[in-house]
C-alpha cells in the first residue's frame, strides 16, 4: 500500500463521491466494495451507486429550495454525483430525475477509469484501528452486520439505530402562538424548552380517531419491526386503547394554558431541534403514517392548522451514529483520529446530502493526508448547514437523520425598511434570501481553498 492512500468503505453515493474528490487531487484511494460478492437486501445492480428507491435526486430549484441549493453547491464544487445526474437525466418537471441503471453505470464507468482509485471487492469484517493511514467509513443505512458489529465496538458502544423512529420536526415559525405557548412541564428547567399545543376532549378523541382510520406504509420485504416500548409509533399506541396517548406523549400534567382557564385534556409538546430554535420536534410522534396522512392529521392539532413541515415522521431500517458525540469538525472518529464518517451513516438523510457529505469527507481527507489543515465551508452554506447537524450537541440524546432544509440555516438578518421599520423576511422572499446568501459565501470559500 502506497504511502498516505485513504481508504473508503462503500461505493455507494457517499463513498463514489469520497473517492472521486480525493482522486481528482492525486490522492491514492484503495476503495472497498462488497458487491457482487455480498449484496444487502435492498441493492441489485452490480454497479456503485446505486439509488434503490427513488429515481428522484428531489427539487433542482437552487434559488429557492433548500435541496436544490445543495444540488448547485455541489455543481461549483465538481460534484461526480452531479455531473452523473446531469448526463442521465430524465424530465420531470422541477425536479432532478435520473435513469437509474444509467446513472449507477455513469459513475461506476468514471470510478473505474480514474487511474488513482483501486478497487476491491471485498467485505470489510475487521477495521484498520491502529493504521496510519486515513480510512472514511460510508457503508450507508444497510451496513453489513459484521461491519457495524466493528464499527460498534470502535464507539464504546454507543447504540447504533437499527430502526429508525423520526418523528415529524416543525418550522416554529409556522406555529400559531395564539393557541400554543412554551412551557416545560411543572415550570421545570428552560421555560422556552418547550411548545405547548392543547386539545378538547372533542379533539383529542377526534384526532386518535383519525390516526387509527389513516394509511400507512407498508415495510420493505427485508425489513421486520423491533419497536421498543419506549419508542413506539404513535398509532400503535393509539391502537392500544383510545386513552393510552393521554398517558404517554400527550399527557396533559404539568402544563397550564394561558390562552384559556380550561384545563387541557390532552397536550402536544414540541422540543426545541436545532441551536438557533427555527424547528421544532413532536415529541413522541415517530410514526409510519404515509406523508399526506401525516400532514392532514397533524395540522388537526390547535396551533399546527399552517404547520410547515421540514421533515415528516418514519421508521425504517436505518445504522447511524450519534455524530455529535463521536466526530470532530472534519467527520474524524474523535477517540481514532485516522477513522472518518460520510454519508448516511453520520445521520444526514437521503441521496442528495449523502453524497455531499461525502464530498466534504473526500475534500477534508485530502487535506488531512497532506498535512494541511482543511477550511470548513461557511456555516451560510447547504454544506455547511448539513455539517453543523453533524455536530449540533444540542440534544445528543435525540439527535435523528435529517434531510437539508432551511430551518438548518443560520437565520437572516432582520431587514430595514427605507422608513426605519424593521421587517422580517417571509415565504419565497425569505428562500430566496437563504439562497443568495449561501452561493456568496460559497464562491469566497471556493476562492480560498485547494479545488479542482
Amino acid at each position: 500500500m502506497e504511502k498516505n492512500t485513504v481508504n473508503v468503505i462503500g461505493a455507494g453515493l457517499a463513498g463514489s463521491e469520497a473517492a472521486w474528490q480525493l482522486a481528482l487531487r492525486g490522492i491514492k484511494v484503495n476503495l472497498y466494495e462488497m458487491k457482487p460478492l455480498k449484496f444487502s437486501p435492498a441493492h441489485k445492480n452490480l454497479d456503485f451507486a446505486e439509488l434503490v428507491c427513488s429515481n428522484s435526486l428531489r427539487s433542482d430549484d437552487y434559488e429557492h429550495n433548500a435541496v436544490g441549493l445543495l444540488h448547485e453547491e455541489m455543481r461549483r464544487v465538481g460534484s461526480l454525483i452531479m455531473e452523473a445526474a446531469a448526463q442521465t437525466q430524465v424530465p420531470a418537471g422541477g425536479t432532478l430525475a435520473v435513469d437509474r441503471q444509467a446513472f449507477a453505470a455513469y459513475i461506476t464507468e468514471k470510478i473505474r477509469g480514474q487511474k488513482n482509485i483501486n478497487i476491491i471487492t471485498q467485505e470489510i469484517t475487521k477495521l484498520p484501528i491502529d493504521d496510519a493511514d486515513l480510512t472514511i467509513i460510508a457503508s450507508g443505512p444497510l451496513t453489513s452486520e459484521a461491519l457495524a458489529a466493528e464499527i460498534l465496538k470502535l464507539i464504546d458502544g454507543e447504540t447504533l439505530s437499527f430502526y429508525d423512529a423520526i418523528a415529524p420536526v416543525i418550522y416554529t415559525e409556522s406555529i400559531d402562538f395564539s393557541k400554543a405557548w412554551y412551557q416545560s412541564r411543572y415550570d421545570k428547567g428552560d421555560s422556552r424548552d418547550y411548545i405547548n399545543c392543547p386539545l378538547n376532549k372533542e379533539q383529542y378523541y377526534r384526532f386518535v380517531d383519525a390516526l387509527l382510520q389513516a394509511e400507512k406504509v407498508d415495510f420493505h420485504s427485508f425489513e421486520t419491526p423491533q419497536y421498543f416500548d419506549g419508542c413506539l409509533p404513535i398509532e400503535v399506541m393509539a391502537e392500544r386503547g383510545r386513552d393510552t396517548l393521554m398517558f404517554g406523549p400527550m399527557k396533559p400534567v404539568g402544563l397550564t394554558n394561558p390562552h384559556s382557564h380550561e384545563k387541557p385534556y390532552a397536550v402536544v409538546q414540541l422540543r426545541q431541534d436545532n441551536k438557533e430554535d427555527t424547528l421544532r420536534n413532536v415529541v413522541g410522534f415517530q410514526t409510519k403514517l404515509k406523508y399526506g396522512e401525516q400532514q392532514r392529521i397533524f395540522k388537526m392539532i390547535p396551533g399546527l392548522e399552517n404547520a410547515e413541515f421540514a421533515r415528516l415522521g418514519g421508521i425504517h431500517k436505518n445504522t447511524f451514529i450519534k455524530s455529535p458525540l463521536l466526530l470532530d469538525e472534519f467527520l474524524r472518529l474523535k477517540k481514532h483520529l485516522n477513522i472518518m464518517f460520510a454519508g448516511q451513516i453520520t445521520g444526514c438523510e437521503g441521496y442528495v446530502e449523502s453524497a455531499a457529505i461525502g464530498l466534504m469527507a473526500g475534500y477534508f481527507a485530502s487535506m488531512l493526508t497532506q498535512d494541511e489543515k482543511p477550511v470548513l465551508p461557511p456555516r451560510t452554506t447547504a454544506f455547511g448547514s448539513m455539517l453543523a447537524h453533524l455536530s449540533d450537541t444540542t440534544d445528543i440524546e435525540h439527535y435523528q437523520p435529517m434531510n437539508i432544509n432551511f430551518g438548518l440555516f443560520p437565520d437572516l438578518p432582520v431587514q430595514v425598511t427605507a422608513k426605519g421599520r424593521y421587517r422580517k423576511l417571509k415565504g419565497m422572499e425569505r428562500k430566496e434570501a437563504y439562497c443568495q446568501r449561501a452561493l456568496t459565501d460559497l464562491e469566497a470559500w471556493l476562492d480560498g481553498i485547494k479545488c479542482v
